[in-house]
């Protein structure tokens, strides 16, 4: 039977897909986990992958091997729960994966390390929809309805989105008064990073009337990339408000065509049913859902 250490390594593989992406999250080169899976596959006289130029995928022995494992550190990370909670202090490592938002996310994190020294923090900060099990994430903080049977969810909170435009815009270019004189006006658009797909703005309107045919600008699929444009006086935006919330107050930036918006967006925490409730993961979420001012 191979280490700890290379069973671990060998459950990454197999859940990343990946040499690569192992090698990556173990800080080693991808050599080094080719050897360890080829040491074990000599130990136990099998071969645990099917191996190709693109790709790797587990042999049957492989899969049943895999489920073994699983349970090997589940038990481990259970048993070091329990002395984690004997001595009171959570400790470890916590793979997180969160929306590419740092003006929001990163101060609740950086609260979180300076309450917690001894967790350490492994940051996956971008729009990427990660597959929280198979890629073998603790957390992950996402928006919009959740449906994963897989999946344990707390509610983080919910802020309304709105389309905005800079005083200086409109002061320039003049107000839309309706959805339909957008046409006109230069629209900052969100693009859908796994898709390329345009976000809606999803207007009320009478029905069958029309939606408005958006003038694009400048189209991204970072929103603060937008909200910076928006401020640059670049055109109008379809933001959440957390990401003006200051420049709203101090009147740099207006809502309009409010009447015609009634639009939420919903942070959550989610985390793998099946993976045992770690001191170390419980603190993170009660501290996330707790701190986080959206």
């Amino acid at each position: 039977m191979d280490s700890l250490s290379g069973i671990s390594m060998f459950v990454t593989v197999a859940e990343m897909r990946s040499f690569t992406k192992a090698a990556t999250h173990f800080g080693v080169s991808s050599s080094a986990v080719g050897k360890s899976i080829a040491r074990m596959e000599e130990r136990l006289a099998v071969r645990l992958f099917h191996r190709s130029t693109r790709s790797i995928t587990l042999t049957a022995e492989g899969a049943l091997f895999l489920e073994r494992c699983r349970r090997i550190l589940s038990e481990v990370e259970a048993a070091e729960s329990e002395l984690s909670e004997l001595s009171g202090t959570p400790s470890g490592r916590l793979r997180v994966s969160t929306p590419q938002l740092t003006a929001l996310i990163m101060p609740t994190l950086t609260g979180f390390m300076r309450r917690y020294p001894d967790i350490a923090l492994d940051i996956d900060l971008s729009e990427r929809m990660v597959d929280i099990i198979e890629e073998g994430f603790d957390a992950v903080i996402r928006t919009g309805t959740q449906h994963d049977s897989r999946l344990a969810s707390r509610r983080i909170g919910s802020c309304p989105q709105v389309v905005v435009a800079a005083a200086s815009y409109l002061t320039q270019h003049g107000t839309p008064s309706h959805p339909s004189e957008l046409s006109r006006h230069a629209c900052l658009l969100h693009k859908f990073p796994t898709t390329g797909r345009i976000e809606r703005w999803p207007f009320k309107l009478p029905e069958g009337e029309a939606e408005p045919l958006l003038k694009e600008r400048m189209s991204s699929s970072d929103i603060e990339s937008i909200s910076y444009a928006l401020l640059e006086g670049e055109g109008i935006a379809f933001l959440p408000t957390f990401i003006i919330a200051d420049d709203l107050k101090d009147g740099r930036v207006r809502i309009i065509l409010d009447e015609y918006m009634d639009q939420t967006v919903t942070f959550s925490m989610l985390w793998p049913t099946s993976r045992h409730a770690s001191p170390k993961l419980r603190a993170f979420i009660d501290y996330v859902v707790g701190n986080m001012r959206i």
